[in-house]
């Protein structure tokens, strides 16, 4: 008798625990969901896609507003294609740290070693200075962010590869695209690969991400979004093909849950290549940067570790959130431009990390 009643008791208090566990995790939900809505709102948003997995599951997963407003279509966070910007450079530096596995890249090689025919600078640099902004490449000028005309990888270098280099390299830090565009042009000559065609067999296919692709600016693919400079104001044509290790590619909130979760849980590349990239680089001075190759790395108030990356594109501003203590990954993924994400992207890891 007394072992039955044992029994009962821990039964109760087993699921009294799980009960309070799933209250608690949709209490968090309905907290992130209110704070999207008033993000959405307040920043007038036409569309957005927020994914979120703990665990390696997908614990929430939600559009709001819409990918189209005439006619209305609603998003859906599985399915609706939007630019991701800059976190493009986070799945170049996953792409490259299978080349290091490979051998075929040393991230403290010279850039002139891959690419000898390249414009001679006052200064030398190395592939990891130029993966961490540190090389001295400058950003865009003018109207570079916009150019419409359709250009390879190997002619978008004609942009920049005449100028000179900002500063003695790892003297500071300067983030820019222009450098990916560079280290991408490493990457397909000294894999003897063309960098989509790299990408697409290095992260896409083996992660599963079936729904991420180069934003070609003559292929409609099936459930993008409209581009958004205003609310009712659609954006001018931008083709960023040439630039699309730097900021790309299309893709979904939920399929960049996958991409994070490989960089919590790596499958595809070695924890010693990976490492490379979510490792802050510094400065000749000694002062931390802040950045590996491809990831923004920081602490959350509990000392844990975030790799992050945010993004703002033509008709896109975005993040990614990678939490590998928690096991926590977040996406956010919207189709307006010039929405500032980091303290949206704060407010959410504050509910989900409390």
């Amino acid at each position: 008798m007394k072992n039955i009643l044992a029994s009962l008791i821990l039964l109760l208090t087993s699921v009294g625990f799980n009960l309070n566990i799933e209250n608690s995790e949709d209490n968090k939900i309905r907290a992130a969901k209110r704070q999207a809505k008033k993000f959405l709102r307040q920043q007038r948003i036409p569309g957005m896609a927020i994914s979120v997995s703990q665990k390696g599951q997908l614990i929430w997963s939600e559009g709001f507003g819409y990918s189209n407003r005439k006619p209305k279509t609603k998003v859906n966070p599985s399915k609706t294609l939007f630019r991701i910007a800059s976190i493009s450079k986070s799945i170049t530096a996953l792409t490259l740290a299978q080349l290091i596995d490979n051998k075929q890249i040393d991230l403290n090689e010279s850039v002139y070693t891959y690419l000898p025919n390249y414009p001679k600078k006052r200064y030398d640099f190395t592939v990891r200075e130029l993966g961490g902004h540190l090389a001295g490449i400058r950003h865009y000028k003018s109207n570079e962010f916009t150019i419409s005309k359709k250009m390879s990888i190997t002619e978008g270098l004609n942009l920049f590869k005449d100028d000179a280099l900002l500063f003695e390299p790892s003297t500071q830090f300067s983030y820019n695209t222009f450098g990916y565009v560079l280290l991408s042009e490493i990457m397909q000559k000294a894999s003897k690969t063309d960098f989509n065609t790299l990408v697409n067999n290095s992260v896409m296919k083996p992660l599963g991400m079936l729904n991420t692709f180069l934003d070609d600016s003559e292929v409609n693919y099936l459930n993008t979004t409209k581009f958004y400079r205003k609310k009712r104001i659609l954006s001018s044509p931008v083709a960023n093909e040439y630039k699309v290790a730097g900021g790309g590619f299309l893709s979904t909130s939920e399929d960049l849950i996958k991409f994070g979760e490989e960089i919590i849980w790596p499958k595809t590349v070695s924890k010693e290549a990976l490492n490379n990239m979510i490792t802050s680089q510094e400065l000749k001075s000694g002062k931390i940067t802040g950045y590996g190759i491809g990831f923004s790395v920081e602490c959350t108030k509990n000392n844990t570790h975030k790799y992050y990356h945010t993004g703002g594109g033509v008709g896109a501003s975005t993040v990614l959130l990678i939490y590998p203590k928690e096991e926590l990954v977040i996406s956010v993924l919207t189709n307006r431009s010039g929405i500032s994400m980091e303290a949206f992207a704060k407010q959410l890891e504050s509910i989900f990390i409390p």
